[in-house]
């Protein structure tokens, strides 16, 4: 069955559709059940995020997600479902999933930013849902973080073009 609901979709390139689907319904269960502990909880929901908390929280996920899905240190996160590329720029490496099925798909999850940061917004959004003064310190370390790389990266263009 599932064989014929995916056959002709991408007939030049295996896609694993069904591990995707896995994904799909993991983050959907982790939202679905916070959203009813939280409703549950008794807390209320603000009408609204603070234009504040979006900046913050919008750099802060970038540069998690950034973290997680590149930097040197959280290799050994990566390591069980990708293979190192080479260096990808200052404290960053290249790699690219591997294996099969759900290994692959969790692979291409871990080395995607841009893939990694609905799951970053989702949890530091939770995050400030449920413990906001932790997460405002989080992100506010992750938004410090995220300028001094921007400095450093400056700092070196300065650098050799003098």
């Amino acid at each position: 069955m599932k064989q014929e609901l995916f056959r002709g979709y991408s007939p030049d390139a295996e896609k694993p559709l069904a591990s995707y689907g896995v994904l799909m319904t993991v983050f959907s269960g982790l939202a679905g059940a916070f959203a009813a502990w939280f409703s549950r909880s008794g807390r209320a929901l603000p009408d609204r995020m603070e234009a504040r908390d979006l900046a913050l929280l919008t750099v802060a996920s970038h540069k998690a997600a950034r973290l997680i899905s590149k930097d040197k240190v959280t290799s050994a996160v990566r390591a069980p479902f990708a293979e190192y590329q080479g260096s990808a720029g200052p404290g960053e490496v290249s790699e690219k999933p591997r294996g099969r099925g759900l290994r692959r798909v969790i692979g291409e999850l871990l080395v995607c930013p841009y893939c990694l940061g609905m799951w970053t917004s989702a949890a530091l959004t939770a995050g400030l849902l449920v413990a906001p003064r932790f997460t405002r310190w989080m992100s506010s370390v992750l938004v410090m973080f995220f300028g001094a790389d921007v400095l450093q990266i400056a700092y070196k263009k300065a650098e050799d073009t003098l």
